[in-house]
């Protein structure tokens, strides 16, 4: 009867063993898809924060006098380029005060015909608007992935074993609901 004990325990140790593998093997793919998706994210803010520069020297033959608002979006481009090594929160918080800065751009820009009617310039915001909807659908796709990798460490029994496996929570990339809002200004 022994042996039998003995058998018994070994295929325990054995499922157990397989089990802890795969809830592992679970939590890497589910931080690595998560990983990716921010990686998305970062692509689209970049390309955002490199249009910036080409808007504001765009526009700022026409707007000399408005140097307030230029300087606004300049500081605040900058701002959003230093947050993103910060984390997803930091980063979210930073590309709203970007957005928020690039409506009073473009409100600005309404008050000069030559300037609205400037192709570069339209070409530019067209570009921006683009941007503005790949990096909300990035941003879907992220906070998907973080909510499945959150769910799977923070679920029973897994939440047991997650934090002495290295695992710990992803914050999402959440901005206030005004800063969703595409930027826009009718140019022509």
């Amino acid at each position: 009867m022994e042996p039998f004990l003995l058998l018994i325990g070994v295929a325990l140790l054995v499922v157990a063993a397989v089990f802890f593998v795969r809830m592992y093997n679970d939590f890497v793919q589910r931080r690595l898809r998560t990983d990716g998706t921010w990686a998305q994210i970062d692509v689209q803010l970049k390309r955002r924060h490199d249009l910036v520069p080409n808007l504001v020297a765009a526009v700022k033959g026409y707007m000399g006098f408005e140097q307030a608002v230029l300087t606004r979006v300049t500081e605040t481009r900058a701002n959003a380029v230093a947050a993103g090594a910060r984390g997803p929160a930091e980063a979210a918080t930073a590309e709203g005060a970007l957005t928020g800065a690039l409506r009073s751009l473009f409100a600005v820009v309404e008050n000069y015909p030559g300037l609205k009617a400037s192709e570069n310039v339209g070409a530019l915001q067209g570009q921006l608007a683009t941007t503005e909807n790949q990096i909300g659908a990035a941003r879907d796709g992220y906070n998907a992935a973080v909510r499945d990798y959150n769910t799977a460490i923070a679920t029973f029994p897994a939440v047991l074993m997650a934090g002495t496996m290295g695992f710990t929570s992803r914050q999402f990339f959440e901005t206030e609901l005004e800063a969703r809002e595409t930027p826009s200004v009718q140019l022509r």
